[in-house]
């Protein structure tokens, strides 16, 4: 697994591979991106880990006009066409796309003036959290949504016959609870207000191999295959 303090580099990287920057924040990114291997590889390093969340979390089109009406709620530039690119394209360009927006920033021209209009504006939603869990084989990353409290877990490590992996949260307390038993495939755990409550940035998930049907004791019994901290995105 590779962990964030091994990823050369500032916050920016993860904020172009995230598409957050826009225009010169994002031309001066893209330039360092050509001139520095160093911030590139920083860059294809966090492309690569958030590239772990798309198998867990479904794709969906925000409402038509969006970004428009929260532009003018807050006194942003009144609505010009935009081009939509799937996230996934953002998330895996190659340079060669990179030096071809470069271009791109560098030559539009400046945004129409701000005009303010009355909307009514989304209210931004709760922060995600997300953890890689370190496994032998591979991390095995996990998502939590603090608005619906669904948990999305990626496929569980391999296990020996007539055995299978259970998902724990270890919190504040220091004591393992159990979430879930997992199975070979990506799944979503709906979870208990006690559970909902444990899960939260700084606490750690761990999966074990348990006997089936879960650990008779209520704690890990048998070895803990993978471990990751969870943090808000």
């Amino acid at each position: 697994m590779t962990d964030e303090a091994d990823i050369p580099g500032d916050t920016s990287a993860a904020e172009l591979a995230l598409g957050l920057l826009d225009g010169e924040e994002r031309a001066t990114a893209l330039r360092r991106v050509l001139a520095d291997p160093d911030y590139a590889r920083a860059v294809e390093g966090w492309r690569m880990r958030f590239a772990q969340l798309f198998d867990l979390w479904p794709e969906a089109e925000a409402p038509e006009g969006l970004i428009d009406r929260i532009d003018a709620g807050i006194g942003g530039p009144a609505p010009i066409s935009r081009l939509r690119m799937p996230w996934p394209a953002l998330a895996i360009g190659s340079s060669a796309v990179a030096a071809a927006l470069l271009v791109f920033v560098a030559v539009r021209p400046p945004a129409p003036a701000p005009v303010p209009a009355p909307v009514l504006v989304a209210a931004r939603p709760g922060p995600l959290l997300v953890a890689s869990m370190d496994a032998k084989a591979a991390p095995v990353p996990a998502v939590f949504d603090s608005r619906g409290g669904s948990l999305r877990v990626a496929s569980a490590p391999e296990t020996p016959p007539a055995r299978v992996a259970q998902l724990w949260v270890i919190g504040r307390d220091g004591v393992p609870h159990a979430l879930a038993l997992l199975g070979a495939r990506a799944q979503v755990v709906n979870l208990s207000a006690a559970d909902r409550a444990r899960i939260a940035a700084g606490a750690t998930l761990a999966i074990s191999i348990e006997p089936l049907g879960g650990s008779p004791t209520g704690l890990p019994t048998g070895p803990v295959v993978a471990k990751g901290v969870l943090g808000a995105v």
